[in-house]
C-alpha cells in the first residue's frame, strides 16, 4: 500500500486520497475483518448453547424435507395437527406452509418457531 496523499478543502477538513489499487485493498480487508468477526460472534453463540445444531446423522433428513419447518416439526415430534393447533391456524393451513406452497404470515411463522423452540430465521432455512 502506498503512503496516502492529505489535502484540506476550502472549509479546513482534511482528506485522505488513495489510488483506486490502495482503496480497494482497504475495503477487502474490511470485509474480511466483518467476516471474521461474524464468525466470532456465530462460535460463541454456538459456545454459549444458544444455537442448537443439527446432527451429522440428521443432516440427510434436513435435506431431504421439503422445508425446514417440517425438518423441525418432526424433529420435536409434533404432528400438524398438534402444531396446528397450538399455533391456532387449520392443519391444512400448516400443511400448505410445511409443503411451501404458501408463506405463512409473520405472526403465525412466530408462534410455530416459538412452539418448535428455534428462530423464525431456522424456519425459513
Amino acid at each position: 500500500m502506498n503512503k496516502p496523499q492529505t489535502i484540506q478543502t476550502p472549509s479546513g477538513e482534511e482528506m485522505v486520497v488513495l489510488s483506486r489499487a490502495d482503496y480497494e485493498e482497504l475495503l477487502s480487508a474490511t470485509e474480511e475483518l466483518e467476516d471474521a468477526l461474524a464468525a466470532e460472534r456465530s462460535l460463541a453463540r454456538i459456545a454459549a448453547g444458544k444455537v442448537e445444531l443439527i446432527p451429522e446423522a440428521e443432516v440427510d433428513d434436513y435435506l431431504d424435507a421439503p422445508t425446514p419447518l417440517a425438518f423441525w416439526r418432526r424433529k420435536r415430534g409434533m404432528t400438524q395437527a398438534a402444531l396446528a393447533e397450538r399455533v391456532g391456524v387449520t392443519e391444512e393451513e400448516l400443511a400448505e406452509i410445511e409443503s411451501g406452497r404458501e408463506e405463512g404470515q409473520v405472526g403465525v411463522l412466530r408462534d410455530m418457531a416459538a412452539a418448535l423452540r428455534v428462530t423464525v430465521d431456522e424456519l425459513l432455512g
